[in-house]
């Protein structure tokens, strides 16, 4: 046997061993955490708590029999109730995601093309980003009629900075040879945007999605607190309803699904830049 055979054969031996042990830590991680916290959360609540304060940490197993396994009981105790609830904010929070995906890009864009522009905008957006959101209440209830709308612009107000802020470094990111070369070309501002700009963007404009997803799901939880009227809407509410009734169980599960849709939203948008960028670009490389 040669030595290019030989080497080949060492080869062909050792990368299946390396892929089989990065698939196995993929599981084993996540799982081995897991456990950890299941059994944190088992001695907090049955060890650690004071026995007349264990019933607002309930265990994981009361958790599971009175809360995801009791389908409906009265009027809002049950799965039923906690899953329409999720729905309402899961609508909530697609139609602000969308909302701010499409008013981030254009001003990101807008902004790329002037320097002043930028300047004279970036203030606001860090305001905007960095007030809080119950001290706005009465300003949004004011400007606008209808709980639905005052939750959705919640979102907008929580989520747009991340798609600004990773669009327009995306925008910028462009090599200067790159910009050179469509300039001798007499490329135009469009073409330059389209074919140079936007595809060099497009890793930094998923990074802003991911993190918009989940403060969407963030956004439309805490418009549930500040703006409901009439019935109990949205999983945020839902939430304050178990609260104030002392229902451990119940809130512990509907605190787990909210969090279950900001996940799913996060790894919604990882998928999508995965099959947008494909194995090309660093952040997707080894998955």
């Amino acid at each position: 046997m040669s030595t290019i055979d030989t080497q080949q054969s060492i080869v062909d031996e050792v990368i299946p061993d390396q892929k089989q042990r990065i698939s196995v830590s993929d599981y084993s991680g996540p799982a081995i955490v897991f456990a950890l916290f299941i059994g944190s959360w088992y001695l907090l609540s049955g060890v650690i708590l004071p026995p007349h304060k264990r019933f607002l940490l309930p265990t994981p197993h009361e958790v599971i029999n009175e809360g995801f396994l009791v389908w409906r009981t009265g009027e809002s105790r049950g799965f039923q109730p906690i899953l329409m609830s999720l729905w309402d904010s899961a609508k909530v929070a697609i139609m602000g995601l969308a909302i701010t995906i499409v008013v981030g890009m254009v001003l990101a864009v807008i902004m790329s093309m002037s320097r002043w522009l930028e300047r004279a905008t970036w203030p606001y957006l860090v305001a905007v980003q960095s007030a809080p959101v119950l001290a706005l209440t009465p300003l949004i209830r004011a400007l606008i009629d209808g709980a639905q709308k005052q939750r959705v612009l919640v979102v907008v107000l929580i989520a747009v900075f991340p798609i600004v802020s990773n669009t327009l470094f995306g925008l910028l990111s462009a090599e200067k040879s790159q910009h050179e070369l469509f300039t001798l070309q007499g490329a135009s501002r469009w073409t330059r945007l389209t074919k140079l700009q936007f595809p060099a963007a497009l890793p930094n404009i998923f990074v802003g999605l991911r993190i918009s997803a989940g403060l969407a799901v963030i956004g439309a939880v805490v418009g549930d607190f500040y703006f409901r009227q009439g019935g109990v809407v949205g999983i945020g509410a839902q939430i304050d309803v178990y609260r104030n009734r002392l229902w451990g169980a119940e809130l512990i599960t509907a605190i787990i699904m909210a969090s279950v849709l900001g996940l799913v939203v996060f790894l919604f948008f990882g998928w999508l830049s995965r099959a947008a960028i494909g194995k090309w670009h660093i952040t997707t490389r080894g998955q």
